[in-house]
């Protein structure tokens, strides 16, 4: 699995870059794991975003797709996949394969500040477990809200920094952690300063857990 024995501490680190970028064959182990632990999440945030039957939707770090195949079903439009693995992008073509071949939906590898989307091209944006990874927080935010449509909604989830502190793989040099008050001011940050922004708290499997919604403005977007 590794190309060398690693000591505890640095297995941890691996695990964290793992999650931060799977690759590999641990990063194909990361991948089936992905599909449990974001069982729950994805299911929260995707409630949250109240799709519509024609809304065209983009998953940010889709992972090895299990919320795009929830996505479909709520949906009869366009279906968007990014992630920056590729390793995640092969997971996910195969798990929706149907979809792909319907032409219903894309996967693209690239990051998530440079999006391969026109201006004002989705409804609904979700990004179940990866906001830990943006390190240039606007610029991710600044691109998410040039893809949406005027009245179109982003559904974030995260678990809380009272739990994610606690685990050794979520280092700063690879996750940013966050809690409510921190989530809430790093998207006012963001294009989104005036239009609704709610931040809920959620347990998932016992840990605390946060749902943010940002409500885009009618007029914003253009």
């Amino acid at each position: 699995m590794f190309a060398r024995p690693l000591s505890t501490r640095g297995l941890w680190s691996e695990i964290g870059h793992q999650f931060r970028h799977p690759t590999g064959t641990f990063g194909r182990v990361m991948g089936r794991a992905m599909s449990v632990i974001n069982r729950r999440p994805n299911a929260l945030a995707i409630e949250a975003l109240d799709i519509q039957p024609s809304d065209d939707v983009l998953e940010l770090g889709c992972g090895p797709g299990a919320a795009l195949a929830v996505v479909a079903k709520q949906t009869r439009g366009r279906i968007y996949g990014i992630d920056q693995s590729r390793v995640m992008l092969a997971q996910s073509a195969r798990r929706n394969r149907k979809l792909l071949s319907e032409g219903r939906l894309s996967l693209e590898c690239c990051h998530f500040d440079a999006l391969p989307l026109g201006n004002a091209s989705v409804d609904k944006v979700l990004a179940v477990n990866v906001i830990y990874f943006w390190r240039d927080m606007n610029a991710v935010l600044l691109e998410i809200g040039r893809v949406l449509r005027p009245g179109g909604a982003l559904s974030i989830y995260a678990t809380d920094a009272s739990a994610m502190r606690h685990w050794k793989f979520a280092s700063t040099s690879t996750h940013r952690l966050f809690d409510a008050a921190a989530l809430t001011a790093a998207l006012k940050e963001g294009p989104f300063d005036g239009d609704t922004i709610a931040v809920h708290a959620v347990t998932v499997m016992g840990l605390p857990g946060l749902v943010a919604v940002v409500k885009q403005g009618a007029a914003a977007g253009s």
